[in-house]
């Protein structure tokens, strides 16, 4: 498990900006069985790929039309009860951190890989975000 003061500050990076932080299964499970949109990002400290998906998911999440009804976040590596249910809801995909998902009333609709983020600008992500909302939010 990663020391809390390495985690609580790129946690602070979305909950300052509106999203719920969910540490246990039933949290996530109450969160899910929600009907319309849940975004979820798994947080991570991979420099890497982590240093653009928080940035991308918060640029998509200002400047989108239409956005999830719901925001939330857990962290990997630390938030670990709640991490691994929501891996058991983005079956098939492998575990990923970090990683973005939507789900539309508890079904996964999209999902974003550590691979799909890695290397790729803030923007991009955000714009591929956005796309992905216009299509499954209201």
């Amino acid at each position: 498990m990663y020391p809390a003061e390495i985690v609580l500050p790129m946690k602070a990076e979305l909950t300052d900006e509106g999203f719920s932080e969910l540490v246990s299964a039933t949290q996530v499970d109450d969160t899910l069985k929600s009907e319309g949109t849940t975004l979820v990002v798994i947080n991570s400290v991979c420099g890497c790929a982590a240093g653009t998906c928080r940035p991308g998911v918060l640029m998509a999440v200002q400047n989108a039309e239409k956005r999830p009804n719901r925001l939330v976040t857990s962290f990997a590596g630390f938030d670990i009860e709640a991490v691994n249910k929501f891996r058991e809801y983005m079956l098939p995909h492998p575990p990923s951190s970090p990683a973005i998902a939507l789900f539309k009333d508890g079904e996964l609709v999209s999902m974003v890989e550590r691979h799909q983020i890695e290397g790729r600008p803030a923007q991009v992500i955000a714009q591929h975000l956005i796309s992905v909302f216009n299509e499954f939010c209201n």
